[in-house]
């Protein structure tokens, strides 16, 4: 697969971490393997997720394959770049054709990253999952490693507003590889979120205290942040889709 865009993509965006001062603390990136396939699923708190999810396969020089919603390909800017990126149009309306797609890039040896809560997780805890990281993983037959983010809500999140300023501490924690048979799907993906929960907990409490002091909005509840619990974080996702449904529904008044 013929790369033009991607690596002047990655060097503009090394220049952009260093102009925003990011400091980046990285640990367990040699899980990611320097040849063949493999799938990552990441946690998402942000909606930079993907741009600095990507850097934690330059170690082992890899580029990553993000299944990124139709809307980022619709868009007039976003889409030809996701596309000369050889990022995967995951279309909600034709998910079986997104599916063999990211297949058929694993099979090819790509490195392949998904959001398996599929939306932000407003509580910045891991959200339910879906079963379809670790069913994709069994069918292409690569390992499925769990990565996990921290700090990158601070830069750009749901019901805040962005926040550029300089000298913020961006956690990617890459773990052990898991290895889904595809035989019991529930049991699996059961099996990812506990070991995605684990490492979250473990990336919280090694991230600097004086970065997220008691009671910051970036800090989940049950550790003293005044992040939205998830219960509450459910309600506002609804009410998020009820809001999203009615406007659909004008938009397609007002067309007709």
């Amino acid at each position: 697969m013929r790369d033009l865009t991607y690596p002047p993509v990655i060097a503009a965006a090394k220049l952009a971490f260093r102009a925003l001062g990011l400091r980046f603390v990285m640990t367990g990136t040699d899980n990611i393997p320097r040849t063949g396939g493999a799938l990552l699923a990441f946690n998402h708190i942000s909606y930079v997720d993907f741009v600095l999810g990507g850097y934690a396969a330059q170690p082992s020089k890899r580029l990553v394959r993000f299944m990124a919603k139709r809307e980022l390909f619709d868009h007039k800017i976003a889409g030809p770049l996701m596309r000369s990126l050889h990022h995967i149009n995951v279309d909600r309306a034709d998910g079986l054709a997104s599916y063999d797609e990211g297949v058929r890039y694993l099979r090819d040896g790509e490195i392949v990253g998904i959001f398996p809560e599929a939306t932000i997780s407003r509580s910045l805890e891991i959200k339910e999952i879906k079963s379809g990281a670790t069913r994709l993983a069994a069918e292409a037959g690569v390992p499925l490693i769990p990565v996990i983010l921290w700090g990158t809500q601070r830069l750009m999140t749901k019901d805040h507003p962005r926040d550029l300023s300089r000298g913020k501490t961006i956690a990617i924690h890459v773990g052990t590889p898991l290895h889904p048979t595809g035989s019991e799907p529930v049991a699996e993906t059961a099996q990812l979120r506990s070991e995605m929960s684990r490492m979250l907990d473990e990336a919280i409490r090694a991230y600097p205290e004086e970065e997220q002091p008691p009671g910051c909005w970036w800090l989940p509840a049950s550790y003293g942040g005044s992040a939205p619990t998830p219960e509450e974080a459910k309600r506002l996702d609804r009410e998020e889709q009820r809001r999203r449904a009615r406007e659909r529904a004008a938009k397609r008044a007002s067309k007709s």
